[in-house]
């Protein structure tokens, strides 16, 4: 297996799209109930792209089977050293250490941009997977908000998790 890990790129949105459709299609690692499309991905892709936030994908032989990204924690100024991640997998790439070099990219790219908290919001605690995941990456769980979202005829918990980059909140970011 040949694992690459690079910035994601406007030709990647398919395949990016198709890894996010399928999950939100039969995983409750997103609240989202129908798949957007490649068109709005791509939207999406560079609205991020122009908030400063990175994207990379992984590819296995040649074959994107995953994507790590950030977005902004929320829209307000004060937050904008803050960001949200989120990791898909293809479901043949799961469990082999892809979301591990993916996060631990990312994790190193938005601390490069300045950014001093990372927060993963994690849909159902019984998606053991992605908690260790973000867990053995230093995360620690900071929240828990119970039956904040329904799907497949469920209400499901959220589960927060946080790591500080960089100098965290020792100091202020500059220009602050």
């Amino acid at each position: 297996m040949a694992l690459e890990i690079r910035p994601a790129e406007a030709r990647d949105i398919p395949a990016i799209a198709a890894i996010y459709g399928e999950a939100v299609q039969t995983m409750t690692a997103s609240f989202e109930t129908e798949p957007p499309g490649v068109a709005e991905m791509r939207r999406r892709f560079e609205a991020r792209a122009d908030g400063g936030h990175p994207c990379f994908v992984a590819e296995v032989d040649g074959a994107v089977v995953g994507y790590a990204e950030t977005r902004p924690y929320h829209h307000r100024h004060g937050y904008r050293f803050t960001a949200e991640d989120s990791i898909f997998l293809a479901p043949e790439a799961r469990g082999q250490g892809i979301g591990t070099a993916l996060l631990r990219t990312l994790i190193g790219e938005a601390e490069a941009r300045g950014f001093r908290q990372l927060i993963a919001v994690i849909g159902d605690p019984d998606r053991t997977g992605s908690i260790g995941l973000h867990r053995k990456a230093g995360f620690e769980q900071v929240g828990r908000t119970t039956a904040v979202g329904v799907k497949f005829g469920r209400w499901i918990d959220v589960v927060t998790m946080q790591r500080a980059l960089g100098e965290g909140d020792a100091t202020l970011p500059p220009g602050v």
